[in-house]
């Protein structure tokens, strides 16, 4: 009996690192505070409570719009786990659907479907993929290469100039006096180029 139990915990550990790897490949938890913050506001406008024998309806006039919003709202929650290249975009929708929830639908849902819906849209709009890690190391050990090689790169382009004043002085015969072609001193770093007057 212990062997079923120990591979039943198996199959739960194994599915549970799959969703695991599944949620971190996408915005997960903007689309679930998405998806919740449409369930508010679509459902407070047509909720009736029940204080005792008074009933109070909240249903107001803009019912059919509350309901349009939370399916929208719901619709895009959905689509964020599974369309992740959509983030933007449905973050902006869900962001705009919040705002326009206030004035429609109860005040967004008494407050609570607006808040899902805004910090959700904001998530996905915020939402970057992460680097594996294994994927990381490699890229941190080839940063450094190239850190390296630009320091290297650099410290040969500051030593240059110097070098090259040198050769031409050398060259016209290291007396440091100008140059016929240009007159500039190749001394004074000009290297042949003219200033403008």
């Amino acid at each position: 009996m212990s062997a079923e139990i120990s591979a039943i915990s198996g199959q739960i550990v194994r599915r549970r690192s799959q969703f695991r790897a599944w949620r971190g490949t996408r915005p997960f938890w903007a689309g679930l505070y998405v998806l919740l913050g449409g369930f508010p506001i679509m459902y407070f406008p047509y909720a009736h409570l029940q204080f005792g024998h008074l009933t109070l309806a909240m249903s107001t006039t803009a019912g059919a719009g509350s309901l349009i919003i939370g399916v929208l709202l719901i619709v895009l929650g959905i689509s964020l786990w599974f369309q992740k290249h959509i983030q933007i975009f449905a973050g902006v929708a869900a962001i705009l659907l919040a705002l326009v929830s206030l004035p429609v639908s109860n005040f967004g849902g008494f407050l609570i479907g607006f808040l899902l819906a805004l910090i959700g849209g904001a998530m996905a709009v915020s939402w970057a993929p992460g680097v594996p890690p294994g994927t990381q190391e490699r890229g941190d050990a080839e940063q450094d290469g190239r850190t390296l090689r630009s320091a290297e790169a650099r410290a040969a382009t500051e030593a240059a100039p110097e070098a090259v004043t040198e050769a031409v002085t050398e060259a016209a015969g290291g007396t440091g006096e100008p140059n016929e072609l240009s007159e500039t001193n190749p001394a004074d770093g000009a290297n042949g180029r003219h200033s403008a007057g």
